[in-house]
């Protein structure tokens, strides 16, 4: 599986069992012949978009509110960091503890079985669809026009900063001038048509943009994406996901540096224990056919300084529920039986036959 999401390592033929073959059995590393398989657990994934806000002064900072008043220009340099998004989603993973070997037949009536790329089933006689894999655009940093290139030769010729300040706001108003000239039509020249309107707008937005920047400074915005997953352990689940400062960014769980994200996972009903689930600690039976998961319902909450972030009261968990069989019968030469499986929880989302 890769970082974001789960895809289908690949079609997987296989030959399974016949009317009177028993053909799964539990996997052992090391042991048996055939194609080896799991059933997921279900873990949450917090993934957390931070953006990193740095601020580099203007060379005329202490002149913002003299020539332009512009209040609060701090003439420090500084980086400080925004949550941006948070998002939320269960994720299946392999269950050690649910390992089958799908052994070699050639009285198979089963033709392939379609697992994800960490060998959980996806599919048996079919292709399953692909999943939405989660994908973040994320903000990189823009590069910021240089105000010195729109400076005219008396601006940089100027003896002292403060007098380049004044100059430079000087320029800044004429070019305001300029643009409320062209747009009541009492520009000297106007533009032909709107493409020329439109590109000289463009351009004098642009050098008043460089030049405002010459005192109000530059801010530059890049994100960064955090992944944590999270495991239940037990019926309830109680962890610091991950922990965030505002000078610091998003830091590990472990890092009392930043302020901790909690998240809560609780059974809403513990499960009854299935069939396919006893015998435990005892030397098991191959199962009569393919076991599958029914999952069960758990609450998430996220939470950060006290306000929830998130919560689903209706999140599905495998190991919150038990197991079943599809019993050999379903699988025979007179019917062509195709299963889909949810790769997050290993329970059934379709099963059709002809």
């Amino acid at each position: 599986m890769n970082k974001k999401g789960i895809m289908a390592l690949a079609l997987v033929t296989a030959y399974a069992f016949g009317a009177n073959a028993q053909n799964v059995d539990y996997y052992t590393p090391g042991e048996g012949e055939g194609i080896a398989f799991f059933l997921p657990k279900t873990a949450v994934e917090v993934n957390v978009i931070a953006t990193k806000v740095k601020y580099t002064p203007g060379d005329f900072c202490q002149y913002a509110n003299r020539y332009l008043r512009i209040n609060n220009v701090t003439s420090e340099p500084s980086t400080d960091w925004e949550i941006k998004k948070i998002e939320v989603r269960p994720v299946g993973i392999p269950d050690s503890t649910k390992a089958y070997i799908m052994k070699l037949s050639d009285k198979s009536v089963m033709s392939n079985i379609e697992v994800t790329d960490n060998n959980i089933i996806k599919a048996i006689n079919t292709s399953a669809p692909k999943s939405a894999k989660a994908e973040y655009i994320l903000e990189m940093p823009q590069r910021a026009e240089d105000g010195r290139k729109y400076m005219t030769e008396e601006i940089i010729t100027a003896g002292s900063t403060a007098k380049m300040a004044e100059l430079t706001a000087k320029e800044i108003y004429n070019i305001r001038e300029s643009k409320n000239l062209i747009l009541r039509g009492q520009a000297d020249t106007m533009p032909k048509d709107g493409a020329s309107l439109k590109l000289i707008m463009d351009n004098l937005e642009k050098q008043e943009k460089a030049l405002v920047q010459m005192f109000t400074g530059i801010k530059t915005r890049e994100d960064k994406l955090f992944t944590a997953v999270i495991l239940p352990e037990g019926d309830t689940t109680e962890k610091v996901v991950m922990r965030f400062s505002q000078k610091l960014g998003v830091l590990s769980s472990d890092n009392l540096a930043g302020k901790p994200m909690y998240i809560k996972i609780e059974n809403i009903n513990p499960a009854q224990t299935s069939a396919a689930d006893s015998e435990d600690g005892k030397k098991k039976k191959a199962p009569k056919g393919i076991i599958y998961n029914i999952p069960a319902k758990a609450n998430v909450m996220l939470t950060f300084k006290g306000k929830t972030l998130f919560e689903d009261n209706n999140m599905m968990f495998a190991q919150f529920g038990n197991t079943e069989l599809l019993v050999n019968d379903l699988f025979n030469k007179k019917v062509n039986t195709r299963v889909i499986f949810d790769t997050v929880t290993g329970g059934i989302q379709k099963i059709d036959k002809d």
